[in-house]
């Protein structure tokens, strides 16, 4: 596995909803928390759909 390019990360926390991103900075600890989970989950999700299949690559079962 390829590490995974800055920019797309910067991207991909850039597009992120607004209030996660001002939620890290959130002065309780809950909030904080789940603005944390929300953010990764939208980064781990722009970052998967960057990383199409190729076409020309056979889906063998493991």
């Amino acid at each position: 596995m390829e590490p995974a390019d800055p920019a797309a990360i910067a991207t991909a926390i850039l597009e992120a909803p607004g209030w996660c991103r001002v939620g890290i900075t959130a002065p309780g600890e809950h909030l904080r928390k789940q603005a944390a989970k929300e953010l990764a989950l939208s980064i781990a999700s722009s970052l998967d759909a960057q990383a199409a299949p190729d076409r020309n690559q056979l889906l063998l079962p493991l």
